[in-house]
């Protein structure tokens, strides 16, 4: 039916490439390509070298243009670093195509967090007459379709938010990231900011922290208020949202680890210089740590990532929580990938069948609250990501 491009060999980018090869109805052929040619020859191998695959620096729109126009893809999913969105996208209007990723671009000397750079190019994807899906991965993307479903069918008004993200898996090691360690420290160590009233409202970063009981077995953790994405568009699609908040785990041990590093300088993201070199001490750190592509085989446990949306129905207040549970060693055993890549890699090809099948497709900026919740979840499940809804009941608020 359509041939797709996906630029990205990480962890995500295995996923999204087993995920769409085993959907040949939809995806036809498919190209994988990285900066680094061997990434993907690795990967297609798993896949009995069913996929094509290339090399491209994705930094470099010529690059990206010249690959675009040899594949000749109907879309092309950026599952690379948050600091190359911007090229992929100019890379995209140049040639006509369709444009998916899973996080919000970032500039690469600050740890800004903002669709405003995205959301800046409406114009010029609504007149090209294409469109640009943003942050179809798991949060964002299924918190915010989650949100959506709640304002859509459960709640006649929602007014509180809470996105909780549990990772209550172990992979044995020292101190490690189940992603990008670059891009992981960077959102951990940035200043919090919550919804609020109107206007977001800063705190220090991992200065709040509350108990959550997870479901299904998980029991409480600790978790810490952050600042993520998907609130700003949240709040902006969705305005009757009164206070909207970001939580994650981490375990004791992470955040002893983290706070040396950052003691030590090794999460600077400015250039220091050493034996005549400039050097970024946080991109040194992530040459230092393992893969997270390498913990996928010593992961196990569960990850459970949902949101919690309080309001109004029918006069009365009312509260549901809808979430997903996932087990790493599930998601080896089929993608030989641990579930932090794969919660992030389905929900991007899921993304994708909804504009390929034109189910969710207009010319423009997208984001995912935008488009209907429901066709969307009908079709991640049986990939791999059930959802459950709790309605009603009593969570403690956060």
């Amino acid at each position: 039916m359509s041939n797709v491009l996906i630029i990205g060999a990480g962890g995500v980018g295995q996923v999204v490439a087993h995920k769409c090869a085993q959907r040949r109805d939809i995806f036809t052929e498919i190209t994988l390509a990285s900066r680094t040619k061997a990434k993907c020859d690795a990967i297609a191998a798993q896949l009995g070298n069913s996929i094509k695959t290339a090399q491209v620096d994705a930094d470099n729109v010529p690059e990206l243009v010249a690959l675009i126009k040899q594949v000749q893809p109907k879309l092309v999913i950026n599952v690379a670093l948050p600091y190359q969105d911007l090229t992929i996208m100019d890379a995209c209007l140049e040639t006509g195509v369709d444009y998916l990723d899973t996080a919000n671009y970032e500039p690469l000397d600050t740890a800004k967090f903002e669709y405003s750079w995205q959301w800046a190019y409406q114009d010029r994807f609504k007149q090209a007459g294409l469109m640009a899906l943003l942050g179809s991965g798991f949060d964002p993307g299924v918190t915010n379709v989650y949100t959506a479903l709640a304002a859509k069918k459960y709640l006649d008004v929602v007014e509180e938010l809470d996105i909780i993200d549990a990772n209550a898996g172990s992979h044995g090691q020292p101190f490690a990231t189940n992603f990008n360690p670059e891009i992981n420290i960077r959102e951990v160590t940035a200043t919090c900011r919550h919804w609020e009233n109107g206007q977001f409202v800063e705190s220090p970063a991992l200065s709040t922290k509350r108990v959550f009981d997870f479901p299904e077995g998980i029991g409480p953790m600790n978790c810490y208020r952050l600042y993520h994405e998907e609130m700003e568009s949240i709040v902006k699609h969705i305005p009757t949202i009164k206070k909207a908040q970001f939580w994650m785990t981490f375990s004791d041990n992470y955040l002893k680890h983290l706070g040396v590093l950052q003691n030590v300088g090794m999460t600077r993201i400015d250039e220091v210089e050493f034996n005549g070199q400039k050097i970024v001490p946080i991109q040194f750190l992530k040459a230092l740590l393992p893969d997270p592509g390498s913990l996928g085989p010593l992961t196990k446990g569960k990850t459970c990532i949902g949101v919690i949306a309080r309001g109004q129905k029918e006069g009365k207040r009312k509260q549901v929580y809808i979430y997903n549970i996932c087990d790493h060693e599930a998601c080896y055993k089929e993608v030989q990938s641990q579930a932090i890549s794969y919660t992030t890699g389905v929900p991007a090809v899921v993304g994708a069948i909804m504009m390929l099948t034109r189910q969710w497709h207009a010319a423009g900026v997208w984001n995912m609250e935008q488009f209907d919740p429901e066709l969307f979840l009908e079709v991640l499940g049986p990939m791999g990501l059930p959802t459950v809804v709790v309605d009603g009941g009593e969570w403690p608020e956060l």
